[in-house]
C-alpha cells in the first residue's frame, strides 16, 4: 500500500458507550456551526485552547462514532490507497480467491504490479456501492412480484 496506512478499530463495551456519549456532542456542534465553515472545539483544561477542524472532518467523525457506539468495527482507508488483494478482500467480508475472480471478470478495477494485483480503495467502494444497487432492484423486484402474485 505504498505509504498508505489502513487503520481498522473494533470498540469494547467500554469504547462503544464513550462513543454514544462523544456522537451527542459532536452532533450538536455540527448542529450549532453555520455554513461549510470550521468548527471549534474547546479543550478541557487548557481554557485558551481550542481545536479547529474543518466540517467534513467533523462530519466524518460523527458517522465513526455512530458505527462505534453501535459496536462495528470501523476502517479508515483514503480513496486512493492501494490495497492488497487480501486487504480487498477482507474489506468486502469474502474471500480472497472470490476476490480475484471478481477481478479477473472485470467486476473491480485494478492494476498489477509484478505479479501482484492492487486495488484501488475507491475502485472497491465503487463495486460496493454497484453492488448495493443491484441488491436493492432485485429485492424490489421481488416485493413487487409478490405483490402482483397476491402473496404479500
Amino acid at each position: 500500500m505504498a505509504g498508505t496506512v489502513v487503520r481498522s478499530s473494533t470498540p469494547t463495551e467500554s469504547s462503544a458507550g464513550f462513543a454514544a456519549r462523544a456522537l451527542q456532542t459532536v452532533k450538536r456542534s455540527l448542529s450549532r456551526a453555520s455554513g461549510a465553515g470550521p468548527i471549534r472545539f474547546g479543550i478541557e483544561g487548557e481554557p485558551e485552547a481550542a481545536l479547529e477542524l474543518p466540517r467534513e472532518a467533523v462530519e466524518l467523525l460523527a458517522s465513526l462514532l455512530g458505527h462505534m457506539a453501535a459496536g462495528r468495527a470501523v476502517s479508515i482507508v483514503p480513496d486512493h490507497a492501494e490495497l492488497t488483494t487480501q486487504q480487498a478482500a477482507d474489506m468486502l467480508n469474502v474471500s480472497r480467491p472470490f476476490l480475484v475472480g471478481l477481478l479477473d471478470a472485470g467486476e473491480i478495477e485494478f492494476r498489477k504490479v509484478g505479479t501482484h494485483r492492487r486495488i484501488r480503495a475507491q475502485s472497491l467502494i465503487d463495486h460496493q456501492r454497484e453492488d448495493d444497487r443491484k441488491r436493492r432492484e432485485a429485492a424490489d423486484e421481488l416485493t413487487t412480484l409478490g405483490q402482483d402474485a397476491g402473496l404479500t
